[in-house]
């Protein structure tokens, strides 16, 4: 049996839980929009082309922001072909995943769906092949009222009421030599204050996301964000990180570890915000946007088998999400809420089919992926503040880390609700977590659920085609409240959510 203790109290958070923190993401790549959330020959489409099975189990894991349309997808995306009367907009390729754009789904009808799911869009613009001009042509569309060259086409697309978009990205993954219109740190930073500027005099409401590095392994990390930010700090709001993780070679240990690395990732761009802080003596604080995350097996193919050039919505990077997976996602989460003050806006990418937390099939079902489980649990409980938490845990030596806690947390407090989200990152024993409950009042479990492997199962088990449902939550039975101290036994290989409430 692995052993941990958990140090928490009220009076010590890291701050209010934010709630844009979960969101999702939907690119125009592979079938994430064509056969994912649009499919007007469906059996369940709606009047606007929507699949609605996807759309309800949208609404069920509850993201609160989206980012769209890219991604990779956006550095060659000519806007002005995605508005307008679907029989007038022309077919495009698309030079960053060698498909065609049909542009059958644009911006009026990404807007219905986002209303219709209730959530909170976030457009990228294009800063690959195109600049400020384009980008200002974009928002006047969006966001102005009336009266303009821009806003009364939109009004004469049928879309009378602006659409209101609160966050935008300025351009995506600009330090990756794969992407189009890649450029040095200087170069991105000057065009990025000189957008960020001309799109606040057009809405001055508006708040603004720099690209960060794709990665934490880039070559040019760290010197990006400080090249960036020297530039450009006044005019944005935030700074992306993004980060995929795999298994490789086998090597389990190290995944389960990814939380560390991305704990890293976190802290190592405050470090370098505040310093570009103080050397420009600035009064605010720069956050961060960490808006591409998740488990990505990129050593696998890209694409399906039989995909071929210029083929339309093909089958691209559609992993399928085992135990193991869902557990590392888990542990990503509660990294993203432990650095929560600093973090403020997260999208796990991506939403449907491309590695996604849905999955679809043309003409057919839509389910849940494992990894949807935890996000969507996160997401619906974790409330009020997010507490720090001092985790003192049995460890296992990683290949990259050394010593790694067995025991993976978080925790969130609302006055009522003493939420703990848990991984147990043993492969094969039991983990006992015992938590000290003095200054919460708390005294009963009024919830538990665990995601792991039952009876037949293994750590590759995943809720593939044939059987949607073999990996969910399932109550979790030893948990005890006794003399002030909460005790939760974790299966091996587990992610667990419980709830401690007062009376």
């Amino acid at each position: 049996m692995r052993t941990a203790r958990l140090a928490l109290d009220p009076a010590f958070t890291v701050g209010p839980v934010p709630r844009r923190l979960f969101g999702s993401f939907v690119e125009h790549m592979g079938r994430c929009v064509y056969t994912g959330i649009f499919e007007p020959d469906h059996p369940t489409a709606d009047e606007d082309g929507l699949r609605t099975d996807v759309l309800e189990l949208t609404r069920e894991i509850g993201p609160t922001v989206v980012r769209y349309p890219g991604g990779n997808f956006v550095s060659g995306f000519e806007w002005e072909d995605s508005v307008g009367p679907r029989e007038e907009r022309p077919r495009r390729i698309d030079r960053a995943w060698r498909s065609v754009e049909t542009n059958q789904f644009g911006l009026a009808e990404f807007d219905a769906w986002a209303r219709k799911v209730g959530t909170e869009t976030m457009m990228a613009v294009n800063l690959g092949t195109r600049g400020l001009q384009e980008a200002c042509d974009l928002l006047e569309y969006t966001n102005l009222d009336s009266g303009t060259k821009f806003s009364e086409l939109r009004r004469a697309h049928g879309s009378k009421d602006p659409f209101d978009i609160k966050l935008w990205c300025l351009g995506n993954e600009l330090d990756g030599p794969w992407q189009t219109g890649h450029k040095t740190a200087a170069e991105y930073g000057r065009l990025a204050a000189e957008t960020g500027m001309a799109m606040r005099s057009i809405d001055p409401s508006i708040e603004l996301v720099a690209v960060g590095s794709s990665s934490r392994s880039m070559p040019t990390f760290g010197e990006w964000e400080s090249t960036v930010l020297d530039l450009a700090y006044h005019a944005v709001d935030y700074v992306s990180c993004h980060a995929y993780y795999e298994e490789k070679e086998g090597d389990v240990g190290n995944f389960l570890a990814s939380a560390v690395d991305m704990d890293l990732f976190i802290e190592q761009v405050v470090a370098t915000a505040d310093a570009v802080r103080a050397k420009g003596k600035h009064s605010k604080k720069i956050n961060l946007s960490f808006d591409e995350w998740n488990v990505w097996y990129q050593s696998r193919p890209h694409h399906a088998e039989g995909v071929q050039p210029w083929d339309v919505a093909p089958r691209v990077i559609e992993d399928e999400y085992s135990i193991t997976d869902a557990v590392v996602v888990g542990t990503l989460l509660n990294s993203l809420l432990r650095h929560s003050d600093r973090v403020t806006i997260g999208a796990q990418a991506q939403l449907v089919n491309v590695i996604g937390l849905l999955r679809s099939e043309p003409g057919g079902d839509a389910w849940k992926q494992t990894i949807a489980h935890p996000f969507e649990q996160v997401r619906r409980l974790a409330s009020g503040d997010v507490l720090q938490v001092v985790t003192q845990s049995d460890k296992y030596e990683s290949s990259n880390f050394g010593g790694v806690d067995v025991v993976d947390a978080s925790a969130t407090w609302d006055e009522e609700t003493l939420t703990l989200f848990l991984a147990n990152r043993d492969l094969s024993e039991p983990a006992s977590v015992d938590v000290a409950l003095r200054g919460f009042g708390v005294d009963r479990v009024s919830s538990a659920k665990v995601l792991a492997a039952t009876e037949g199962q293994d750590r590759h088990t995943t809720n593939a085609t044939g059987d949607h449902q073999q990996v969910g939550l399932r109550p979790l039975e030893d948990v005890s409240v006794t003399d002030g101290t909460a005790t939760v036994v974790l299966p091996p290989l587990s992610w667990a959510v419980v709830q401690l409430r007062k009376g």
